[in-house]
């Protein structure tokens, strides 16, 4: 592997970082924003929405524009809009207001997967794909343990506010490097022309081709409620902790470090493996790893809390990289980043309705276990969608042999 391509999967290592720990800090630093705020966890639900509203709309347009443009320009302005919200939500006074800051972190962290993944594409090889994606990949679980570890931290010693303004300086200085890092394809790799193949037509596929295969709405649907079911325990497993099992405030964070922990282990553990036994066989773990998780966290307590947390954080972990391959395993890897933009739509969906949803039946039940259990329902759903593909996953992999 050259030192540019090392360069570039390094970017997409700490574009995902800065991505996850500005996602999930949200989660972390509640507790403290929910008194100083006054907001319910309804409400606290619809502000963690707006980032996905914001993202999920972008998001197809940022994957396809990655496979025609410049990635460099377009990830260097966008990591640096995410630092912008982030920095912002040190202001809010009023749910309106977070809303809109966190809004702004969203289209900034709309560039920040589909593009990313589709770029860490183009500097592997095939036969390395699951791993070196499971390593760019594993920038989100650092940054998850960073939200659940550092950025409380900060908010104890300083305040909340603080952790969001540590978070959007990071975000700053990563769009600088970004921008020295970045490049778009290999020299041995041509850069596509913004006019070849018009406005309806992806490289390498057409949008009727893509449409009108089952697989792709099949594994689309799988990633809508895959996003449903790992969004409840980020969003509101510390809130849980601290004010239904009376944990500390940073003991209850450290639950978010340990998902972290888990999503390492699901990378290094998993991701290679997907290699040799296929991206569905371990889509099909992850989605029983998640549904089982979010089902035990709601009934544990103690030191098992802390076991089922961390399976939850392997299955979590795992899936991801496993979504970004199957666009290049099943469809095109030219057109990677367009899929993998498009299915996040799918991702957003869920992402969108699992905090309103969990905040408002938490509210309306008086506990958050109710909300668990809807989301281990959400992992059942991916999994059952998953279980046709493993046929086409065996064909496929009989085809490369």
């Amino acid at each position: 592997m050259s030192q540019r391509a090392i360069g570039v999967l390094f970017a997409c290592f700490s574009i995902i970082f800065v991505h996850y720990a500005i996602r999930y800090s949200y989660g972390t630093l509640l507790p403290e924003m929910l008194p100083s705020l006054s907001i319910t966890k309804a409400q606290a639900g619809m502000i963690y929405s707006s980032y996905f509203i914001a993202y999920t709309a972008l998001s197809p347009v940022l994957g396809l524009l990655s496979d025609r443009y410049d990635v460099r320009i377009i990830l260097t302005l966008f990591v640096a809009l995410m630092g912008g919200g982030a920095f912002l939500m040190a202001y809010p006074t009023s749910q309106l207001q977070a809303s809109l800051f966190f809004g702004v972190a969203g289209v900034g962290c709309s560039a920040c997967w589909a593009p990313v993944m589709a770029l860490a594409q183009r500097w592997t090889t095939e036969s390395r794909r699951g791993m070196s994606l499971s390593f760019v990949d594993a920038g989100s679980s650092l940054g998850v343990m960073a939200a659940g570890a550092i950025t409380p931290l900060i908010a104890v010693a300083y305040g909340w506010r603080a952790g969001w303004m540590s978070l959007g300086v990071l975000a700053f200085i990563l769009a600088i490097v970004s921008f020295f890092l970045v490049q778009s394809y290999p020299k041995t790799q041509p850069n596509p022309s913004p006019q070849d193949g018009g406005r309806r037509r992806l490289v390498g596929i057409t949008y009727k081709q893509l449409f009108s295969d089952t697989r792709f709405w099949l594994i689309g649907l799988a990633y809508l409620f895959t996003g449903f079911a790992i969004i409840v325990p980020f969003a509101f497993i510390s809130t849980y902790a601290v004010q239904e099992l009376s944990l500390p405030y940073d003991s209850a964070t450290r639950l978010v470090t340990i998902i972290g922990v888990g999503g390492i282990t699901g990378k290094v553990v998993l991701g290679p493996l997907s290699d040799k036994l296929g991206r569905i066989k371990i889509l099909l773990i992850s989605a029983i790893l998640i549904a089982g998780g979010n089902l035990a966290i709601a009934y544990s307590r103690g030191w098992m809390l802390m076991v089922f947390t961390f399976i939850f954080g392997i299955g979590y972990g795992a899936c991801w990289a496993m979504y970004a391959a199957c666009a290049s395993d099943f469809f095109s890897k030219q057109a990677a980043g367009g899929i993998i933009g498009l299915w996040t739509v799918y991702l957003g969906i869920g992402c969108m309705l699992s905090p309103i949803l969990a905040g408002w039946i938490a509210d309306a039940t008086g506990t958050l276990m109710w909300s668990f259990l809807i989301a281990m329902a959400g992992g059942i759903a991916s999994l059952l969608l998953l279980l046709p593909m493993l046929k086409a996953s065996q064909v496929r992999m009989n085809k490369d042999k």
